[in-house]
C-alpha cells in the first residue's frame, strides 16, 4: 500500500519536473534565436539558469582551438579562471556542478553551475538531469559560435595578409623609377604610381585616379591616346614609340610601352602605360656614335699603315738588294735586278689594291671570286716573306697536300691573309724556330681546304684566345702592332665563307688553321706550282 500510495505521488513529481525541464529547455531555444549576439545570448541563458534553478551562478568556457585554453563566454569569474588547458581541469569546488559541452564526441568547452549551499537538490531530484538536457540544447548553439569565431579570426587574419601583400605591392611600384598607370576599357585611370606624381606633369593620384585618361594626359591629343589603347586592346601585342617633349633645358625624350594585361579568363582588362626618360639614353647614343665614327676614322688609318707595312719591307730588300748589285754588268746581275724590279712592281700595285680595300672598308663591296691554287697562294706568300730580314733566322717547313682541290675565293685576299698569319709567327720566332706552312682537305673531303699556319714560339695565354680577332687587341709589346691584322684576316675568311681557328699552348706555340669552300665548279685538283 505504502509503495502503490506514494506511487502516484512519484509520477506527478516526475510529470511535474518534466514539465518544468521543457518549459526551461524552450524559454532557451527561444533565446537561442533572438538574434542577439552570443554573449548577450549566453548571458540571459545563465540568467535564466539562475532563476529557474538554486544555484548562485553559471558560467559558459569554450576551448580556443588556436591556444588550447579555456576562455569565458561571457567573462566571469568561476574556478576556471586560471585554467591551464583542457587536460588541467581543477577540482570541483563544493556545490558545483561542470558539464562537458560536446560537438562529433569531441569537448569543445563546459558548462559550470554553482548551487546554493543550502538548496542542495534531494538525490530523486537532481537538478543534473535538466542541465543535462540543457547542454544538449545549447551543443549545437556553441558549437556554431566557435565555428564563427575561428571564421571570423581566419577571414580577419587573411586580411590582413592580403592588405599586406596589397601594401607591398603598391610600395613596389611605386619605387619603380618609371612612370606607370594603368587604364581600363573606359579609358579611366586606376593606378598612378609616385614616378608618376612626380614627374614633369606633377600630377597627384587623388587627384586622377577614376578620371578618363583623355582629361589628365593632355601633352597627345585624345584621337592618338585612344588609338593607342585600342591598338593594344585588340592585337594584344606590346606596343612603344618615343615622344620628344619640348623643355626649359632642351627637349626631352620618353619611351611609353603599353603593355596588355589579361584577366583570368585571358581576356584583355587593362592596359599598363610605362613611361622611361630615355634622355640621357639618347644623349649616351650620340656620344657612341661619334666614337664610332673616329674610331672607324683610326682604324681606317691604322688598318691602311699595318697592311701596307708588309709590302713596303719587301719593297725595302727588294732596294737593298739592287744596291749591292749597282756595279756589276753581268748578265746573270741584269736577270736577278729585273726580278727584283719585277717584284717593287708586284709589290706597289698590292699597296694600291690595299688602300683600295681600306677605303671601301666602311661599305664593303665583294671581291671576284673564283677558283684558286691554295698551294700556289701559300708558296707566293712564302716567297714575299723570305725577304723579311728575319727569315733566315727560322726553319720553314712546307707540308703541302698534292692533289688538292682549287678552293673558292680572291688570291690577292688570301695571299693577305696568309702573309700576315706569316708575319705574326715571324714576331713569336725572335729567338729562332721553326715555321710550318701545311695544307690538306678539310673533314668535308672534297668540299673544304684547309692552309695551317704552325710555329714553336711562346703561344697564346688561353685567356687571351678568344679576343685575338677583336679590333685593336694585340699581345704584342706596345708599338709592333696595332690590333688589327688578325681582325681584318678574320673578316676575310669570313666573307669567303670561311672560318679561322686557333690552337695555342703558351710555351709550345700557335697554329691558326683556315678552312675554305672548295671551288663546286671544278672538278679537277688544281696543283700549285712547284
Amino acid at each position: 500500500m505504502t509503495a502503490s500510495s506514494a506511487s502516484p505521488g512519484g509520477a506527478a513529481a516526475g510529470a511535474g519536473e518534466r514539465a518544468d525541464t521543457l518549459a526551461l529547455v524552450g524559454r532557451i531555444a527561444r533565446l537561442l534565436t533572438t538574434g542577439l549576439r552570443p554573449e548577450r545570448t549566453l548571458e540571459a541563458v545563465a540568467d535564466l539558469l539562475r532563476t529557474a534553478l538554486p544555484a548562485r551562478r553559471a558560467a559558459f568556457w569554450l576551448l580556443d582551438p588556436r591556444t588550447r585554453l579555456y576562455r569565458p563566454i561571457p567573462a566571469a569569474g568561476s574556478s576556471l579562471a586560471s585554467l591551464g588547458s583542457l587536460d588541467e581541469l581543477p577540482p570541483l569546488p563544493p556545490h558545483t556542478l561542470r558539464f562537458p559541452l560536446r560537438d562529433d564526441g569531441a569537448r569543445f568547452g563546459l558548462l559550470e553551475v554553482e548551487l546554493a549551499p543550502d538548496a542542495v537538490p534531494a538525490a530523486d531530484r537532481p537538478p543534473a538531469e535538466v542541465l543535462g538536457v540543457v547542454v544538449d540544447v545549447l551543443g549545437p548553439f556553441l558549437s556554431s559560435v566557435e565555428l564563427s569565431e575561428d571564421l571570423a579570426y581566419e577571414v580577419a587574419l587573411q586580411s590582413r595578409e592580403i592588405d599586406a601583400q596589397r601594401r607591398f605591392t603598391e610600395n613596389v611600384i611605386d619605387c619603380l623609377p618609371v612612370g606607370l598607370y594603368v587604364v581600363d576599357r573606359e579609358y579611366r585611370i586606376l593606378l598612378w604610381n609616385r614616378k608618376r606624381e612626380t614627374g614633369t606633369q606633377g600630377l597627384r593620384r587623388e587627384d586622377v585616379v577614376g578620371r578618363p585618361v583623355f582629361e589628365v594626359l593632355t601633352r597627345q591629343a585624345p584621337e592618338e591616346l585612344r588609338a593607342g589603347f585600342d591598338e593594344v586592346f585588340e592585337s594584344g601585342r606590346v606596343a612603344q614609340q618615343e615622344l620628344e617633349v619640348p623643355g626649359a633645358d632642351g627637349p626631352r625624350f620618353y619611351r611609353l610601352s603599353k603593355i596588355p594585361m589579361r584577366d583570368a579568363e585571358g581576356h584583355i582588362s587593362h592596359v599598363i602605360t610605362i613611361g622611361e626618360d630615355v634622355t640621357e639614353y639618347h644623349a649616351i647614343q650620340s656620344r657612341i656614335l661619334q666614337s664610332e665614327k673616329l674610331a672607324a676614322v683610326g682604324q681606317l688609318a691604322a688598318g691602311v699603315m699595318h697592311e701596307i707595312n708588309n709590302p713596303l719591307a719587301t719593297i725595302s730588300a727588294c732596294v737593298a738588294a739592287l744596291e749591292t748589285r749597282l756595279g756589276d754588268h753581268s748578265p746573270e746581275a741584269d736577270a736577278v735586278r729585273r726580278e727584283y724590279y719585277e717584284m717593287v712592281d708586284k709589290e706597289v700595285q698590292r699597296c694600291t689594291r690595299i688602300v683600295d680595300g681600306l677605303l671601301d672598308f666602311s661599305r664593303p663591296k665583294g671581291k671576284a671570286k673564283g677558283p684558286v691554287a691554295l698551294n700556289a697562294i701559300a708558296e707566293d706568300a712564302l716567297f714575299l716573306l723570305k725577304h723579311h730580314h728575319r727569315y733566315k733566322q727560322m726553319t720553314v717547313v712546307t707540308e703541302l697536300a698534292p692533289a688538292l682541290p682549287a678552293a673558292h675565293g680572291n688570291a690577292e685576299q688570301l695571299i693577305q691573309v696568309l702573309l700576315a698569319l706569316m708575319l705574326n709567327a715571324l714576331d713569336a720566332l725572335d729567338a729562332g724556330g721553326q715555321l710550318t706552312v701545311r695544307t690538306r682537305g678539310g673533314r668535308a673531303r672534297g668540299h673544304e681546304v684547309v692552309c695551317e699556319i704552325e710555329d714553336t714560339g711562346a703561344g697564346i695565354p688561353r685567356a687571351e684566345q678568344s679576343k685575338i680577332f677583336e679590333p685593336f687587341y694585340t699581345t704584342k709589346a706596345p708599338g709592333r702592332g696595332t690590333g688589327l691584322g688578325l681582325s681584318i684576316c678574320y673578316g676575310i675568311v669570313e666573307d669567303h665563307h670561311g672560318r679561322i681557328e686557333v690552337d695555342s699552348q703558351p710555351g709550345r706555340g700557335s697554329l691558326f688553321r683556315i678552312i675554305l669552300p672548295a671551288d663546286s665548279g671544278r672538278a679537277a685538283a688544281v696543283q700549285g706550282e712547284g
